[in-house]
């Protein structure tokens, strides 16, 4: 941002940082000037379009002037301003947790759509994060019990602040899925839900800039499909009620294969798309 004398406006601010992100080849150019701006103004994005005019004072273009090279690193929007936007809640966010996607809101979705009027459910998220899966689902089902496992400590206490800004009551728990004794004491769920690390370790190269430099790679990668899943499978057969249900987010790549790895094991198996026809979920049931 020109350090000059030159009056800025909302509406001159807004070309600029498009044109300037632009040159940097950053992702949604307009979209995150626009982002930036209503944050420091404090006011919503399309309000914006109704203070073209609104001069920028020399402490808001200060407090700007940081946020906008931020992003010209490519770092994601999420960080910059600290929350995210998921189904039903706003959740806090920072580089110890995945920023949440829309393709996990259409697995949020997929359970209350298929779990409408059932009144007492309980419920397990593996590898919670943010906690935007249980946090979502307890809001639209608040009779529900949930809690969500992470190994995390980061995660955990980030999950436990939003669960408190987003006034829903769910239990997060530290506990690492790898470990050989992997039942949860005295709880048997009716859902297990998990979006697992799922991008092969290898693949990382072909990762947009702002995913692979910023978000946490803990969160992002596996070893190997068949380890991450293998591991869930283990962990659903130990701790799944007899007529529970197991959601998964997958990438498209290797559905077949956990598909596969699922129905070895004598589990019943459906893939269903998400809203671009990708294989992107799995619900898996006992035989």
């Amino acid at each position: 941002m020109p350090n000059t004398r030159t009056e800025w406006t909302v509406l001159s601010m807004l070309k600029w940082g498009t044109t300037y992100f632009d040159k940097k080849e950053v992702k949604s150019s307009r979209l995150s000037i626009e982002w930036l701006l209503a944050y420091v103004l404090k006011i919503k994005r399309l309000d914006l379009y109704l203070k073209f005019d609104r001069p920028l004072s020399s402490e808001e273009l200060d407090s700007l002037r940081p946020l906008v090279q931020r992003r010209a690193n490519h770092e994601p929007l999420q960080y910059i301003t600290g929350e995210a936007e998921f189904y039903n809640s706003i959740l806090r966010v920072n580089s110890s947790v995945l920023i949440p996607r829309q393709e996990t809101e259409q697995l949020v979705q997929l359970i209350c759509e298929e779990n409408e009027g059932k009144k007492s459910l309980s419920i397990l998220d593996i590898g919670t994060g943010s906690g935007c899966i249980p946090i979502a689902l307890k809001k639209e089902f608040d009779s529900w019990s949930i809690k969500g496992i992470d190994i995390s400590e980061e995660a955990l206490s980030l999950a436990k602040e939003n669960a408190e800004f987003n006034n829903v009551e769910v239990n997060f728990v530290k506990h690492d899925l790898f470990d050989v004794e992997t039942r949860i004491q005295d709880a048997s769920f009716d859902i297990i839900v998990s979006n697992p690390p799922y991008i092969l370790e290898e693949e990382e190269t072909g990762l947009d800039k702002e995913v692979k430099d910023f978000e946490p790679h803990m969160a992002l990668f596996c070893k190997s499909t068949s380890g991450m899943y293998g591991a869930i499978e283990r962990f659903c057969a130990k701790n799944l009620s007899r007529n529970g249900k197991v959601y998964l987010e997958i990438h498209e790549n290797h559905s077949d294969e956990v598909a596969r790895l699922f129905k070895s094991l004598n589990w019943k198996v459906k893939t269903m798309k998400d809203l671009d026809e990708k294989d992107r979920f799995l619900v898996v049931s006992k035989e």
